[in-house]
């Protein structure tokens, strides 16, 4: 059924918030009236009491109790760092919900100190652009990192993940196909990051002596996805703790590390620079790479913060931990970039710091030590995610079980990434994938999020069958998923991938150009303005006449708040 035929407030909806307490898990009450501290252990001592209020509430059929904030309870045990999280896609508690948001600040900012976007930097020195050119697409590209902000939004509202508020626009059925999408995106960072891990286990051998054959090429993919598993199987608030531990060690270390590269740095070793058409390439590749590639993880993280969270704070400090960091790391890629060129091009990141005398080999040791720890806890984040994203695909499967499956799906992918690709040629290539799809979904989530006055029903988000508020028509929405297609269709005419694909599949971008060294890319913008105006188009009066709705419900709740 469409948005317009769900104008009156259904009669099976009397909940007033999902269920604070999930099964099988005790609430807040029951943990009795202690002083607690953030999974940050920050000392604040802020002390809360959880009172337990009997209200219906139908999630799957079920009733279930609720708890409400108050002044002398505790925080659960499991939301604790260093503690298995049990929360999964479910909605979080008012009472549970303990960040601020300056704590995606510190989060994202030890997401974004970090050696990818070094190698990142570095690789855009290998388009041919002048270093002038590379700085200016770095401070551009990063510019996305708004949207980051504005994907992080919705999660104190919704109090759920990325892929439970996409039900509202695309129905539970059509937000499968999507989540899958996302799944494939988030495995695919994975095993990029186990790449590096790898590469730079094997270079320390090599420094110390030994030639490591196959071997121990698998023993490195096997322990390093061994390892990879602990961060996120523990949760969130662990993830938090362990990234906001690694900033400054990762700041002296880059900040040593632009010492050097500034004695040895050629400014001007490209004169003329790439042409427009290349630059336009890459900036789909930087864009995609920063803000526009972790948008479909923010409210993964934000629905820990309580709903009535400033909306201006949160996108002003994921911008602040994000953006800032990732342009000074990124230039000193490309600073280390104008004088050791290998480092884009190489099959192994880190072979061409084995024989140079630009960094002194000690340093060498001590920043790929680091880098590598650096690497496992950037990976829970694409693990945390991709595992909560498998479970609003329909696996059922608790969320630290998701990390297993994902785990042993990346320990697949990732033997065949070392032993057959270069590192190089696997991230451009991925990055033409993720655009295809990615660019019309924001596009259509943030409008949608819109048109329904940036604003859910939090309960019937938890809901994936008929009596559902966003179920519609067999459980799709198909204005989001015409919208999809168009908008992935637009995506592909203006690629310009570095895989082989006939002209009729990218049209514009071949008229740029004669091959993929020469030839624009258009794919990001054509991809969310497509998406983005179709799905405006078809669902206005649908998603406006269901707003209408949640407003009824929202209010009938008492969580109705205006602006």
């Amino acid at each position: 059924m469409s948005g317009a035929g769900r104008s009156r407030l259904p009669q099976s909806h009397p909940s007033p918030v999902p269920s604070a307490v999930p099964e099988g898990r005790p609430g807040a009450a029951e943990a009795g009236g202690s002083a607690w501290n953030t999974p940050g252990a920050r000392g604040s001592g802020i002390a809360t009491t959880a009172k337990t209020i009997k209200k219906p509430h139908y999630q799957h059929g079920g009733s279930v109790a609720i708890t409400t904030q108050d002044p002398t309870g505790g925080l659960p045990e499991s939301d604790l760092a260093f503690h298995v999280e049990q929360h999964g896609i479910d909605f979080i508690p008012e009472n549970e919900r303990w960040a601020k948001p300056r704590d995606l600040a510190g989060m994202w900012a030890g997401a974004s100190v970090q050696i990818e976007y070094f190698i990142y930097g570095a690789i855009l020195m290998t388009f041919g652009f002048t270093f002038a050119q590379a700085l200016s697409l770095i401070v551009i590209g990063n510019l996305s990192f708004f949207l980051l902000g504005i994907c992080s939004l919705q999660g104190p509202d919704a109090g759920t993940t990325v892929f439970g508020t996409n039900r509202a626009a695309y129905g539970p059925n059509g937000s499968r196909i999507v989540a899958f999408f996302n799944w494939i995106t988030q495995v695919g960072f994975e095993v990029e990051g186990l790449i590096l891990i790898v590469g730079a286990g094997l270079v320390l051998t090599i420094k110390s002596g030994f030639d490591p054959g196959t071997s121990a090429k698998l023993v490195f993919v096997l322990v390093a996805v061994g390892i990879q598993f602990i961060l996120p199987f523990l949760g969130h608030a662990t993830i938090v703790r362990v990234l906001r531990w690694l900033i400054i060690p990762f700041v002296v270390l880059f900040a040593v590390m632009t010492y050097f590269a500034a004695q040895h740095a050629q400014l001007d070793a490209v004169k003329h620079g790439a042409s427009w058409q290349v630059y336009l390439a890459g900036l789909a590749f930087t864009i995609t790479l920063s803000g526009l590639g972790w948008t479909e993880c923010g409210n993964d993280y934000s629905r820990y913060l309580p709903r009535n969270s400033s909306k201006k704070a949160i996108v002003g400090w994921v911008f602040l931990g994000t953006a800032v960091p990732e342009v000074l790391v990124m230039t000193l890629g490309a600073l280390v970039g104008t004088f050791l060129t290998t480092v884009g091009t190489s099959s192994n990141a880190f072979l061409p710091f084995i024989h140079q005398s630009f960094i002194p080999s000690w340093f060498v040791v001590i920043f790929l030590i680091f880098a590598i720890v650096q690497l496992f806890a950037i990976n829970s984040l694409d693990l945390y995610s991709s595992g909560v994203t498998l479970q609003a695909i329909g696996v059922r499967v608790k969320r630290y079980q998701a990390v297993g499956i994902d785990s042993v799906v990346c320990l697949a992918i990732t033997i065949y990434a070392v032993f057959n690709s270069s590192f190089n040629a696997y991230l451009k290539d991925f990055v033409d994938v993720v655009i295809i799809w990615i660019a019309p979904w924001v596009a259509i989530y943030l409008v949608d999020w819109a048109l329904r006055r940036y604003r859910y029903v939090p309960n019937e988000l938890q809901k994936t069958g008929r009596d559902g508020l966003y179920y519609r028509k067999n459980g799709f929405y198909w204005p989001a998923i015409i919208a999809q297609v168009l908008g992935m269709i637009a995506a592909m005419t203006g690629l310009n991938p570095t895989f082989s694909v006939p002209t009729w599949m990218n049209p514009i971008a071949a008229a740029t150009g004669s091959d993929s060294f020469t030839r624009a890319d258009f794919s990001i913008f054509l991809g969310i303005a497509v998406g983005g105006l179709v799905y405006l188009a078809l669902a206005w009066k649908g998603v406006h006449a269901q707003a209408d709705t949640q407003d009824e419900l929202l209010e009938a709740q008492g969580l109705l708040t205006k602006g």
